[in-house]
């Protein structure tokens, strides 16, 4: 394929793939299935800052997807919320294809205004606005700039028109975006998780260039650490001045993070490092072994009609600094669980597994999680068990009348500080272990950090359906345990919080 733009264009050079599109080429279309020589990753979802050739590399797969991939009638779509988008792939393709004279006499492509044809199977590659309409069968799209997307219609009526296609590829190549609402943004979470492996998910093969919450976006290094095509297809003067520009003007520093850093805007930094939460876990823990150990119940329950969770907290001193070990449970009523959205498919995964308990009906039965708690109570006879006494008060009542020692645990921000810090710590230190359950790890990697008065942070969920509840009902217990190890009352601690 030839250069379409630029000095290499001038020259009527061929473009040369740099390693880390290599990679991303080998790795997306080289690994197959044994059990029938197909691709394995059905989806592509590529997030690269401006001017690092990605549309270039689209166009390119777009043609070979078009002329090469083997598919009778193949239906390739440069899909956008508008033309000039759509044609930003469309395009460079179209002109590649047009250029390659001997390629497309081969081919049998026939290269028209607003599309390109192999007349003797039907092939086609052309542009799309909005939906392609229910008579398509995309055998590849590809979706540009996604988080400019408002809505999943596009990108979902072309994956689910791939139904009669052996190995379609759906390839969506963005940038960051503002749009933390927007069906990109959603996607991009999907990615962080199976990257992170927190969600499994083997069609999909995920590459996000950009810079780390820990990274200082004003130094020239992250330059180089967000651009894969740094010095060769995006000036290295260029961003340098960008850079310079948003140093200067407040206002322009969103848009630079953003195009040139790859850094989602409105995004609030996750609370957990989920690298070190994964070598924390220990599918081998056994809790009957930690029975008489000191324990704490913490216990978070949300609406009737929501998910409810139960942590219990082992703690055990081990040359003088406190090791904890967690398990927990969950329970949500049936009709939250066959509600369609992102969760459906990964809370039936966990009833099957035996992680979540499903309620009959449409609400919460709390009487079945008070009993689980009190039979859990008689077992390991924990020293407290606390909650937050919304809608708690009458699991509380009931515990209490079987003299089992019951806390409210108030969720502010001042509250949170020291047993958040310890936890953080603790994970960080390889003092806590857990069992690995796949829920609690779930909400740790959904809490988020949202900064308050007197430079505290309080955990919260960046949006409705990334469920936290494991997360808050494991820092309620460590919030005990803190204060037993202190010796202090929890007021104390609270007045005298850790500033962050």
């Amino acid at each position: 394929m030839p250069h379409t733009k630029g000095k290499w264009a001038a020259k009527k050079e061929q473009i040369k793939l740099q390693p880390w599109q290599c990679f991303l080429i080998v790795v997306g279309f080289g690994w197959l299935r044994k059990s029938n020589g197909k691709r394995r990753f059905r989806t592509f979802y590529w997030e690269i800052p401006r001017k690092n050739g990605k549309s270039l590399l689209a166009g390119g797969i777009g043609n070979y997807m078009f002329t090469a991939d083997g598919e009778f009638g193949a239906e390739v779509y440069s899909g956008a919320t508008t033309e000039k988008q759509a044609w930003e792939v469309f395009g460079p393709a179209r002109l590649m294809m047009s250029r390659s004279h001997d390629l497309a006499a081969y081919m049998g492509v026939e290269v028209m205004a607003k599309g390109m044809v192999v007349l003797s199977n039907g092939s086609k590659f052309e542009p799309v606005i909005g939906n392609p309409g229910d008579g398509a069968s995309p055998s590849c799209a590809i979706v540009d700039e996604y988080h400019e997307h408002d809505t999943p219609n596009l990108y979902d009526t072309m994956e689910t028109g791939m139904g009669a296609r052996e190995q379609p590829l759906m390839l969506a190549i963005t940038t960051a975006g503002a749009n933390i609402a927007g069906p990109c943004h959603e996607k991009h979470d999907e990615v962080c998780k199976v990257l992170e492996g927190v969600q499994e998910n083997d069609e999909l093969f995920g590459c996000i260039f950009g810079i780390d919450p820990e990274d200082d976006w004003a130094d020239p290094r992250s330059l180089i650490k967000a651009n894969p095509n740094y010095g060769v297809s995006v000036d290295a003067d260029f961003l340098l001045a960008q850079q310079r520009q948003a140093l200067q003007n407040p206002l322009q520093q969103n848009k630079f993070k953003t195009k040139h850093l790859n850094v989602w805007t409105s995004v609030l930094s996750g609370v957990m490092n989920m690298q070190q939460w994964a070598l924390c876990a220990d599918p081998m823990l056994d809790e009957d072994e930690l029975l008489g150990s000191d324990c704490w119940i913490g216990t978070d329950l949300a609406s009737k009609s929501d998910l409810c969770a139960s942590q219990r907290l082992y703690r055990r001193d081990s040359h003088g600094k406190a090791h904890y070990y967690l398990f927990g449970s969950y329970w949500l009523p049936e009709e939250a669980i066959e509600e369609p959205g992102p969760n459906q498919a990964h809370y039936r995964k966990w009833v099957n597994q035996g992680l979540l308990t499903q309620t009959d009906g449409a609400t919460v039965d709390f009487e079945l999680i008070t009993e689980t708690i009190i039979e859990d109570c008689k077992r390991i006879n924990p020293r407290e068990a606390v909650f937050d006494p919304f809608n708690a008060v009458p699991m509380m009542q009931a515990l209490m009348k079987k003299n089992i020692e019951t806390v409210e645990f108030i969720q502010t921000a001042a509250a949170f500080a020291v047993p958040l810090d310890e936890l953080l710590t603790a994970v960080k230190d390889g003092r806590f272990h857990h069992d690995g359950n796949e829920m609690t790890t779930w909400c740790m990697s959904n809490m988020v950090a949202r900064p308050t008065k007197k430079g505290l942070v309080s955990p919260m969920k960046q949006k409705p359906h990334q469920k936290i509840d494991g997360a808050i009902a494991a820092i309620m217990a460590v919030a005990r345990a803190c204060v037993d190890e202190a010796g202090l009352p929890l007021d104390d601690i609270i007045n005298n919080p850790i500033v962050y």
